[in-house]
């Protein structure tokens, strides 16, 4: 999903020389591959955004899996950047390295300043580590490596299953799948009290390449004192509940909406704070309603085709 609309930005830019490889073609887990593939095409910029990642569930059922091969890209894609000379890399993180009951809306600076939020630890130790590998060697080597942390993404080519992907997209699927088949209800995961900040991967594109064309003095004099690490969010949340609303609303589904308390709610709130990016600039562009519809649109007809 991320890759995607970074090749749909950089393309709109006007970039061309554009390098990529599937994960058949290079196993970013491999690290002597990919030293010799960066020997080989030197590039000047990186945007780090290949991940193993997940929901609630998946951090419930596969704890291993996403802590060890996110650190081994990461370990793999930041080394034979610094060992390159790669200008300017940057680095997808996430919001839920921050601490469960961090300070709202949650700064750069308030990173490890509290326990993790357990259910999605495996997801946060990886991220963090990614992150702090950057700090180390831009400290040490001068490197200009930064860490974005967004909120939770959506959009095109977002991951749809039930047990693997993030809330927003496995309502949508939920919601469709109800409306498909006539089903009379749809459960909503823990109380849907929990307060959510959303951000379409678009707008997240938009801003890493807003940050890429900064000069390295402005984006050093904004990060370095936060472990080179921005936020990047809409500065804006709402419940699990007015999301199903909305996205019951955007499918045309028709039924009810019951609540299993019985699952995991997670933090009750997460909403990032995007002032140092503002101040540089940047703002996102794509309000929620019209994310979700188009993000729909794309879905039914990824499911036609088929």
């Amino acid at each position: 999903m991320v890759g995607s609309a970074l090749l749909r930005q950089l393309k709109r830019s006007g970039y061309t020389n554009i390098i990529t490889r599937t994960h058949r073609e290079l196993d970013l887990t491999n690290s002597g591959r990919v030293m010799s593939f960066f020997k080989k095409e030197r590039p000047d910029y990186v945007f780090l955004a290949a991940a193993k990642v997940g929901g609630i569930n998946a951090n419930i059922s596969y704890p291993a899996e996403l802590i060890h091969e996110n650190i081994a890209i990461q370990t793999s894609v930041i080394d034979a950047s610094a060992a390159t000379d790669v200008v300017k890399l940057v680095n997808f993180s996430s919001s839920c390295v921050y601490p469960e009951k961090c300070f709202q809306p949650m700064r750069e600076g308030d990173l490890l300043s509290g326990p993790l939020e357990p259910n999605i630890e495996p997801s946060a130790i990886s991220k963090i580590a990614g992150m702090k590998l950057c700090q180390a060697y831009n400290n040490q080597y001068g490197t200009c490596f930064i860490s974005v942390i967004p909120p939770t993404m959506y959009g095109p080519r977002d991951n749809f299953d039930l047990l693997s992907s993030h809330v927003l997209s496995a309502l949508l699927a939920k919601f469709h799948k109800a409306k498909i088949m006539g089903y009379p209800s749809v459960e909503i995961w823990g109380t849907g009290t929990p307060l959510r900040e959303f951000l379409h991967v678009d707008d997240v594109a938009e801003a890493c390449m807003y940050l890429v064309k900064l000069e390295k003095k402005e984006l050093i004099a904004s990060v370095c004192d936060c472990g080179w690490a921005l936020n990047i969010g809409s500065s804006r949340d709402m419940t699990i509940l007015d999301l199903a609303q909305m996205i019951k609303e955007i499918v045309g589904y028709t039924g009810d909406m019951v609540t299993d308390t019985n699952r995991p709610d997670g933090a009750a709130k997460k909403l990032l704070d995007s002032t140092r990016i503002k101040k540089l600039g940047w703002a996102p562009k794509i309000k929620l309603y019209d994310g979700i519809k188009q993000t729909y649109c794309w879905y039914r007809a990824a499911k036609i085709s088929t």
